[in-house]
């Protein structure tokens, strides 16, 4: 093999090793900088650490652009901190009306960040229903809501469902408890239990209460409630009763009249008359008025 033979070669082995080098930098330098801008997938769990309790209404606002074409510019979206049966809840009023989305504040606090998510984005494609289409059969979830559902989950990799399955939450969230004296207490699945989150004891307002008047006819018994539920609800109502309101006028309040010897009484400040004195002396005025016929009443 001659020189140039060897030199050519040398060349070629250069040439491959910068080919190579320059490709691995390539590659490092483009996945810097895709690990700078984030993660792509909106549920990555990535996300559970760059931002994990992030605005709800920025996220309303990011997710009508990027999936429902800005058509939910008018709808509401709120916390709610009394909804304690579901995660989400999208409500319309009248023909045309209001379209709200109503978010279960104990439900999803302590939520990971990714059923925050995929909740909101649930309930926002109820709402794009109503919208364009004035669909209100919430509970259907038919072709339309799967069609837009799996579109979703496609493009952002979400796992957008049909229902909300948080059922510890839920159970936990009831504290309030009652059990039936009756024969239902040994009837599955309940036997006889009513638990609920709030103090509302069952009664007739209930749909089932007829059915178990005619089954049962047991009473309810409250067996528990939530540690110093009781307590805690007096004292709130003895503070706001001793609360003073600062818009209060002073001359509102009753003053005690505590009484003073330095301080005179009404009675000793009024004028003397003859009619007062009479009273008192009348043999005195007698005298006077005997004395000085043409005296006026009042003496000085």
């Amino acid at each position: 093999m001659t020189s140039c033979d060897s030199d050519y070669q040398l060349a070629l082995s250069l040439q491959q090793q910068f080919m190579e080098d320059d490709f691995n930098t390539n590659a490092s330098s483009s996945t810097a900088s895709s690990s700078k801008q984030g993660p792509t997938n909106i549920v990555d769990p990535q996300w559970e650490l760059i931002d994990p309790n992030p605005n709800v209404f920025a996220l309303f606002q990011e997710f009508n652009k990027q999936f429902f074409w800005k058509r939910l510019d008018m709808v509401e979206v709120r916390w709610s901190p009394r909804m304690t049966l579901c995660a989400g809840i999208c409500s319309y009023q009248g023909h045309g009306g209001l379209c709200s989305i109503g978010l279960s504040q104990p439900l999803l606090k302590l939520r990971p960040r990714k059923d925050l998510v995929e909740t909101l984005l649930h309930e926002m494609i109820h709402a794009y229903l109503f919208v364009t289409a004035n669909n209100r059969d919430r509970d259907g979830h038919g072709p339309e809501f799967c069609k837009h559902m799996n579109r979703i989950n496609a493009e952002a990799g979400t796992k957008i469902t049909i229902y909300h399955s948080f059922h510890d939450e839920v159970n936990e969230l009831r504290q309030h408890w009652w059990r039936c004296r009756g024969v239902c207490r040994n009837r599955p699945p309940y036997f006889g239990f009513v638990k609920r989150s709030m103090n509302r004891a069952p009664s007739k307002n209930d749909t089932w209460w007829a059915q178990h008047q005619q089954t049962c006819g047991g009473e309810y018994d409250k067996i528990k409630e939530p540690e110093n539920y009781g307590k805690n609800k007096s004292k709130a109502k003895t503070n706001k009763e001793n609360k003073i309101d600062p818009n209060q006028s002073v001359l509102n309040f009753k003053s005690v009249k505590s009484p003073s010897l330095n301080t005179p009484s009404t009675s000793a400040l009024k004028t003397p008359t003859v009619e007062n004195i009479k009273k008192k002396s009348p043999k005195k005025i007698q005298n006077v008025e005997n004395k000085f016929p043409n005296s006026s009443n009042h003496i000085l």
